[in-house]
């Protein structure tokens, strides 16, 4: 039974998997919308970022940007799970 406890969570980091986008600022005006629910194999923020900056026009890297997992800032490599809701956040200007 533990060599298919092992397998399946192989398997769960890439299998595809429902989750919800939010963007903002240039982000949003790039992708024309403030919101999308969508599956993706993709296993990090990263990839999905790479994923959809291939279908949108975003100008901006990954670098400049930061990335919340469910309401709280994350890293670029934490693991996605389905129902994540991913916001990207872009930098913004204020005084």
């Amino acid at each position: 039974m533990a060599p298919s406890a092992t397998c399946c969570a192989a398997e769960s980091t890439i299998s595809p998997k429902a989750l919800t986008v939010q963007y903002y600022a240039l982000l949003r005006e790039q992708a024309g919308r403030r919101e999308e629910a969508l599956t993706t194999s993709a296993p990090t923020p990263r990839e999905l970022y790479a994923e959809l900056a291939a279908r949108y026009p975003f100008t901006l890297t990954p670098e400049v940007l930061r990335v919340a997992i469910n309401g709280e800032f994350g890293e670029w490599s934490t693991p996605l799970a389905a129902g994540d809701a991913v916001v990207f956040i872009p930098p913004v200007a204020g005084g």
